[in-house]
């Protein structure tokens, strides 16, 4: 079946398949929060973006091969609920942005910034550092060798605008910056990026709408 990154909570994964890295899409809660398991092609190693909740089905998707790490992508309660319930169950070593390392409810293993590495298997994954969200808000690029990049934003960017900088102005200016020369600057419209919520969407969709997401401030 084609990919569309169309998921509920509680319903079935949306599976993508690239050349080296399987995508793993499926959300939890009542928050409809993403969550992730990325897997390498030839060494079947797996990596988890946001163990947001429900430890149960997490732990369900990532099945009897384990995991090797979890990413959380920033400090927020409903984007770790299940963290400590995963970690112990599989291992799992933790990574997460320094600036929001210290406010995760387990200790973490390892703190990244930008232009930092994160492997899966065989895989690579550059961590994209994004303030503004919160202050240690990171992105991950999987730029596949043999196609388009693939980017995961946790909640700094969606299809229809930056995350919620909750009215702080100066918060807004940093991430709309980030996003901006960090992400649109660099990448192609073909960028295919998964958010912390909701659906996908593509740079070339989004690119014509940085303006207006800039003047109206949120």
């Amino acid at each position: 079946m084609t990919y569309t990154g169309k998921v509920k909570p509680g319903g079935r994964p949306d599976v993508r398949e690239l050349p080296q890295l399987t995508i793993t899409k499926f959300s939890v809660s009542e928050m409809d929060n993403n969550v992730y398991l990325l897997r390498c092609q030839r060494t079947d190693e797996q990596l988890l973006v946001d163990a947001a909740d429900d430890a149960t089905r997490i732990l369900q998707v990532v099945g009897s091969d384990g995991l090797r790490r979890v990413v959380t992508t920033h400090q927020h309660w409903d984007h770790h609920r299940a963290l400590p319930q995963v970690v112990e169950a599989t291992g799992a070593e933790t990574v997460a942005g320094a600036d929001d390392a210290d406010e995760l409810p387990v200790p973490v293993d390892v703190r990244v910034g930008d232009g930092d590495l994160v492997r899966v298997g065989d895989c690579t994954l550059e961590v994209i550092h994004l303030v503004g969200h919160t202050p240690g808000s990171i992105a991950l690029l999987y730029d596949d060798p043999d196609g388009t990049p693939h980017l995961f934003t946790g909640d700094s960017l969606f299809p229809g605008g930056v995350g919620n900088t909750f009215g702080d102005s100066s918060a807004f200016a940093s991430l709309i910056e980030d996003v901006s020369t960090k992400v649109f600057d660099r990448l192609p419209d073909e960028t295919w990026f998964y958010p912390g919520h909701g659906a996908d969407s593509t740079l070339g969709t989004e690119r014509p709408h940085l303006r207006e997401w800039r003047e109206r401030g949120w």
